[in-house]
């Protein structure tokens, strides 16, 4: 599975784990639009999937990490969770 098609599975799990229709996104998108990302058809722009993750009450990047978490195996995905923790964490302490 590619990363859009992960991204989508990521969407589409969410949205329906939140009780969400894809009629709930019509402020940020249209259902035709949001079924073709969750189909893998279409990849969302940065601000799409802000957008799209503000209407699913979670962080853009969650999405994102579960994209990446959905191509892992399931026995690597905890170490991978921990690692992007780490770097993220590492890396955005030492902003200026």
């Amino acid at each position: 599975m590619n990363l859009r098609q992960s991204l989508a599975t990521a969407i589409r799990t969410v949205r329906k784990n939140k009780g969400l229709t894809q009629e709930d996104f019509g402020v940020v998108s249209s259902r035709t639009y949001l079924s073709s990302l969750e189909r893998g058809l279409k990849s969302p722009t940065v601000d799409k999937l802000e957008e799209i993750a503000r209407v699913l009450d979670v962080h853009p990047a969650t999405l994102l990490l579960m994209a990446y978490a959905i191509q892992a195996q399931p026995l690597e995905r905890e170490g991978l969770i921990e690692e992007i923790s780490k770097a993220t964490k590492n890396l955005c302490i030492n902003l200026r």
